[in-house]
């Protein structure tokens, strides 16, 4: 499943690295967890993109699943062993697709990674629409974004006011 998710990403063009969490950060649930992290230059650090743990039977005796037939000497059925991971959480990996792929180039906007094109109608360049949002001065670092006649308003309020008119 990891190897899985390092190609899924290497194909996306992001870079990332794999992370075996210490015990001290494991839940209940897994004996041994990787995480894969991609690189997100925004922010100047790796975020988590996949977790892949190794679980054993933990969730199998929780939900009664078991395998094949008792054995000699055996009460019941063994309990199944299980392996969790999630390839894509969609929000953090187009954030990742977004922040990685970003150009300037062409007026700005975002290269479409090539095994995407085909699900894109054939595009490989997505143009910026519109360019970056104004945050008001009371507002920055707060991850508050203004729009419209709000961020109008709001630059105005941040300006100095004007002499009154002779």
């Amino acid at each position: 499943m990891r190897v899985a998710a390092e190609e899924f990403y290497k194909a996306l063009g992001i870079p990332f690295r794999v992370v075996c969490l210490v015990s001290g950060e494991l839940n209940d649930a897994a004996i041994k967890k990787y995480d894969l992290e991609g690189w997100f230059p925004g922010q100047n650090a790796y975020r988590e993109l996949v977790s892949c743990s190794n679980c054993t039977d933990y969730q199998s005796r929780a939900m009664e699943t078991r395998y094949g037939i008792k054995k000699q000497g055996q009460a019941t059925a063994s309990y199944c062993h299980f392996l969790n991971s999630t390839l894509c959480a969609t929000g953090r990996g187009i954030c990742a697709i977004l922040e990685n792929h970003q150009t300037e180039e062409n007026g700005g906007g975002v290269i479409v990674p090539e095994c995407l094109r085909p699900y894109m109608g054939g595009k490989d360049f997505l143009p910026f629409v519109r360019g970056p949002m104004e945050l008001s001065k009371g507002e920055k670092g707060k991850g508050k974004v203004k729009k419209g006649k709000v961020a109008q308003k709001a630059k105005e309020a941040d300006e100095p006011p004007k002499p009154p008119a002779k």
